[in-house]
């Protein structure tokens, strides 16, 4: 039995399960369901679309509770997320523990702390520090991150480095280093693969959104620079119209296929599944579920050569620099399938060590078991 078994976890932050968005809403479920599975009650808080009121149901298990919020964008989220703390002051038990995915809000978790309710925040990876976002919204995020850090019972890093920089604003006492998870991927059908007029291991592969800290155009032009035989398929959002977009279409001609973004999780799984090789331009933003959900699939891994991805994907792949540095190196392993074979099986092991969803989700229950026994020893003290 559990330590946790029927203990509540309230789980914040996310737009909810079962996951449509992305990398939250995707942990938020797996980690749910773990924990479901070992024995806790799981609440989860949705965002639907729309007016009312609050309403409930369970899905797989787990008890969602249905928020009604008219907003998109920003101001949906801030009045989304406001209502979700008010429903945990309303609701919460002597037992109920929060999980808190992202700091957007992180103001908010003050009501929290005031009333002695533990929250494990999972800090989103240093979100505030990305470009794309520009200076005001920048300044926001970081100040929600020192509140999110200030009141958080447990705060979660997704990788050391990430660790490193939340011990030096927060302490490193409450610090634990929490990753990503993923799901091993030992087969797919190769019909999703060849309906893109594709063919099973002769195309490599680049998942991400398209923007500069990615480092797409980098990629687009070091695969274009020669006739590399295969195609490499870059999944994503490009609309000409944006300049960088722009500049990524043009470089990438004909030797880069841009099939849009695909969200069909069947689709996405298979291409992984078949691919010769996975690139990876992200510089910034710690454990990147889209790197970890490649190593599953058992992809040799090309990287930007920084922290992050080195700790991830470990020193089995193989990493570069800038844009002529990755020519070189697909010059040379692009075809070289025994290469591509080892970095290949080097991933999968990596994963099964490091980044299955069965770990992760041990150690986000350790997580909150932490925070609830320190709370409560606060209280008594």
């Amino acid at each position: 039995m559990s330590a946790g078994a029927g203990r509540t976890v309230r789980i914040l932050g996310t737009h909810g399960v079962p996951a449509a968005y992305g990398g939250f809403e995707t942990a938020a479920e797996h980690v749910g369901l773990h924990l479901h599975a070992k024995g806790w009650r799981v609440v989860v808080y949705c965002q639907v679309p729309g007016s009312g009121a609050i309403s409930t149901d369970t899905w797989r298990g787990l008890e969602r509770v249905l928020v009604p919020e008219p907003r998109d964008g920003w101001l949906g989220t801030a009045s989304f997320d406001l209502t979700c703390v008010r429903h945990v002051l309303a609701s919460a038990g002597p037992d109920d523990v929060c999980l808190t995915f992202g700091y957007n809000t992180g103001v908010f978790n003050t009501a929290q702390r005031l009333r002695g309710i533990p929250n494990v925040i999972n800090m989103d990876g240093m979100e505030w520090s990305r470009r794309r976002w520009g200076l005001l919204k920048q300044g926001i995020l970081l100040a929600n991150e020192r509140f999110a850090g200030a009141v958080g019972t447990v705060l979660i890093a997704d990788h050391p480095l990430i660790a490193r920089y939340l011990s030096r604003h927060f302490g490193a006492r409450r610090v634990q280093t929490i990753a990503y998870g993923a799901y091993a991927v030992t087969e797919a059908p190769s019909t999703p693969v060849t309906d893109l007029g594709l063919t099973p291991g002769d195309y490599a592969t680049c998942i991400c959104r398209p923007i500069p800290e990615n480092s797409i155009l980098e990629i687009a032009q070091a695969w274009a620079s020669r006739d590399r035989g295969i195609p490499l398929v870059m999944l994503g959002s490009f609309d000409a119209g944006d300049p960088y977009h722009a500049a990524v279409l043009a470089a990438g001609g004909d030797r880069v296929l841009f099939p849009g973004a695909i969200y069909d999780p069947d689709v996405v799984t298979a291409l992984r599944f078949h691919s010769r090789l996975y690139l990876h331009g992200h510089t910034v933003g710690g454990t990147n579920p889209s790197l970890v959900e490649a190593m599953a699939a058992g992809n040799a891994v090309v990287a930007q050569n920084n922290g992050y991805n080195r700790y991830v994907a470990g020193a089995g792949n193989r990493y570069f620099d800038d844009g002529p540095d990755l020519a070189e190196l697909l010059d040379l392993l692009v075809e070289d399938r025994p290469a591509l074979a080892t970095m290949g099986a080097f991933s999968r092991e990596r994963y099964a060590a490091h980044y299955t969803w069965s770990h992760i989700g041990d150690l986000y229950e350790q997580a909150l078991l932490d925070a609830a026994i320190g709370m409560r020893k606060k209280d008594h003290a």
